[in-house]
């Protein structure tokens, strides 16, 4: 099983330091997170993840949040089987 990992990192957004994660899928990257925690965000959200870049699989559009990395980090697994089931299908499109 390939494994997605994360590698923490300061991220400088709104002028102060935010908790960040690279998010790696088998030592590739795939997604750039950063923890909610300035003034600006709702309080309710205070310590969610947020999705500021995704690459490949990853790459979407939309405010995508998660309360946990465990979370992140199943919603990677998903978008990359997606892709994986997408290219598939077209494979056997092509065959038949």
């Amino acid at each position: 099983m390939q494994a997605i990992t994360f590698q923490a990192i300061p991220i400088l957004i709104d002028g102060h330091d935010t908790q960040g994660q690279l998010v790696l899928f088998d030592g590739q990257l795939v997604g750039v997170l950063a923890r909610l925690d300035g003034d600006a965000h709702d309080p309710a959200m205070k310590s969610w993840w947020n999705l500021e870049a995704g690459f490949g699989p990853c790459e979407t559009v939309g405010n995508d949040l998660f309360k946990t990395l465990d979370e992140a980090g199943a919603w990677v697994r998903q978008r990359i089987g997606e892709r994986a089931s997408r290219a598939l299908a077209q494979r056997l499109t092509v065959v038949k």
